[in-house]
């Protein structure tokens, strides 16, 4: 049975909370919002004006609650869209969006396998939305998230992951720095490489289920690590992004 046609519908700006110096997590009310699944996305439209359009994909951040949704939006210098959500959109404005898109990079509940994240940069977003709905839905299947970022400063949603790492069971947090790291993390920055899943994920025999999130090389090399070290291919599912994201 197919599946109904996506439709856009209007959304309004309800919240906006600071993540990093260039992100910006922005709570929007949609209307007749159908619900999500972790992992998902939605496509925002602009249209100015003089009738010209713009659309851009971006991940959704947290579990569906009702007809509210969250997106966390990196600003692209240059960009015909985020500077706009994150530096003109005022609480009450409208934009359209679509959605949710996307079923096959998704966490459910009723899944219990071990789960692996392995985000670069704002690839966490929909990787964050899967540990707010495990915990949100009270599982106790147990999650590891390795997270590379640039510096400290670029980590998405710093302060709620480091409560996470302290209070959630079954919530692991590990964080590869490629330019600077902080004064107490142990070794220098460096690219993601085979030491780090293979310390920090699972087991290959344990078959976990890996989702990996971020640009195309960082999705591309960590996907070939995991199947290097045993995970199959099946159980590796990734999403990417552009420089426009």
């Amino acid at each position: 049975m197919n599946a109904p046609p996506l439709t856009w519908r209007v959304a309004r700006l309800v919240e906006r909370r600071a993540e990093t110096p260039t992100a910006r997590t922005l709570v929007l009310d949609v209307p007749g919002w159908p619900g999500h699944l972790p992992g998902q996305h939605v496509d925002v439209r602009l249209t100015a004006a003089d009738g010209y359009q713009a659309a851009r994909s971006y991940s959704l951040a947290a579990p569906a609650d009702g007809e509210r949704i969250e997106l966390t939006v990196q600003r692209v210098p240059d960009g015909e869209v985020s500077p706009y959500l994150i530096d003109v959109w005022a609480p009450g404005d409208p934009v359209e969006v679509r959605g949710p898109v996307g079923g096959w990079f998704v966490w459910r509940a009723a899944d219990t396998a071990p789960v692996l994240l392995v985000a670069g940069g704002s690839g966490v977003v929909p990787l964050m939305a899967m540990a707010r709905a495990r915990r949100a839905a009270g599982s106790r299947t147990p999650f590891r998230l390795i997270y590379s970022a640039r510096t400290p400063e670029d980590v998405f949603y710093a302060d709620e992951l480091r409560r996470r790492a302290r209070d959630d069971r079954g919530l692991d947090v590990t964080y590869v720095y490629t330019r600077a790291a902080p004064v107490r993390w142990r070794g220098e920055p460096h690219r993601i490489g085979p030491a780090d899943v293979n310390t920090h994920g699972w087991p290959a025999d344990l078959e976990p289920l890996c989702y990996v999130c971020g640009p195309t090389g960082f999705v591309e090399t960590v996907a070939d690590l995991l199947v290097g070290l045993g995970h199959q291919p099946r159980r590796v599912r990734t999403e990417r992004f552009g420089p426009t994201g």
